[in-house]
């Protein structure tokens, strides 16, 4: 009887075990998000890895490029752009001055790419002039974009119903409130559908944004080896002594005036000063038998 009974609770808890793990309680899970089919993350499951194709990343970029020519280089930069499918969005160029016309020339370009042609760029810009100071930062915006889309789906449903609800109204009053709902919800669903895009064109497209200025100019970060150093110093002293023999300019007719007043003062004083210096001639004595 024992044994008996043993047996039919262990036949009685494998049931049970079976039943719990079959097909009822995996159909009830995947229900539960309301068929929107949408199931979460395992540990190990490839859609939870980074390189998933459905994750939303908007990627941004900076570069110091050192060219010979900024304007050259900005316009070769935008060819490059062109060729990879991208656009221009802003471009201004800082003309030079002195004998060679490059002194303070610079250049600035914020340009959009797609996505998976922006470490083709990066690498296109050695042939434009010696790269510097190269950041990229990608921002993981899949959240963002779900949420944005289950608002803008709950939205469209909305909006769907209270049309139905404006062409089966009994009442004015009936119909002018389901206008008015209607209004908003348009406006909340436009708003929230303006998001949506304006995100997908930054994760579609990366944005980079370069600075160009020539070569021997410190980099917006500053030098970066002891040449660029040296070159940045030399350069430096070099505006610094300019810089003074223009202020020397500028205040030598004063000095001069200054010596010329100077002079007139003090000449005078000085000649009355040896005037009382000179000793006067001493009294004649008795004379002597």
């Amino acid at each position: 009887m024992r044994r008996s009974l043993g047996t039919a609770l262990a036949a009685l808890t494998m049931v049970v075990l079976v039943g719990c793990s079959g097909p009822g309680a995996g159909s009830d899970s995947s229900g539960a998000d309301g068929g929107a089919g949408v199931v979460p993350d395992a540990p190990g499951d490839p859609g939870s890895t980074p390189s998933d194709p459905d994750r939303q990343v908007v990627t941004t970029a900076t570069a110091s490029v050192a060219v010979k020519n900024p304007a050259t280089g900005a316009q070769r930069i935008s060819e490059l752009v062109e060729a990879a499918s991208g656009r221009v969005d802003q471009r201004t160029e800082q003309a030079g001055s002195g004998k060679s016309g490059l002194e303070g020339a610079s250049a600035d370009l914020v340009v959009r790419v797609p996505a998976d042609a922006l470490t083709g760029l990066l690498a296109d810009l050695e042939d434009v002039g010696d790269v510097a100071n190269v950041s990229v930062s990608r921002s993981d915006v899949t959240a963002t974009a779900v949420d944005l889309d289950a608002r803008i789906s709950a939205l469209q449903a909305s909006v769907a119903r209270l049309q139905g609800l404006m062409s089966q109204a009994a009442t004015t009053e009936a119909l002018l409130a389901a206008e008015k709902a209607l209004s908003e919800r348009q406006e909340r669903l436009e708003s929230l559908q303006s998001q949506r895009a304006a995100l997908a064109d930054q994760v579609e497209l990366s944005t980079l944004s370069i600075h160009l200025a020539p070569f021997g100019v410190a980099p917006v970060g500053g030098p970066d080896s002891f040449a660029d150093g040296l070159s940045t110093g030399w350069k430096a002293l070099v505006t610094a002594l300019r810089a003074a023999v223009v202020v020397l300019g500028v205040a030598l007719p004063f000095l001069a005036l200054a010596a010329v007043v100077t002079a007139a003062v003090l000449v005078p004083i000085r000649m009355v000063r040896r005037r009382s210096a000179v000793p006067a001639p001493a009294p004649a004595g008795p004379p002597q038998d």
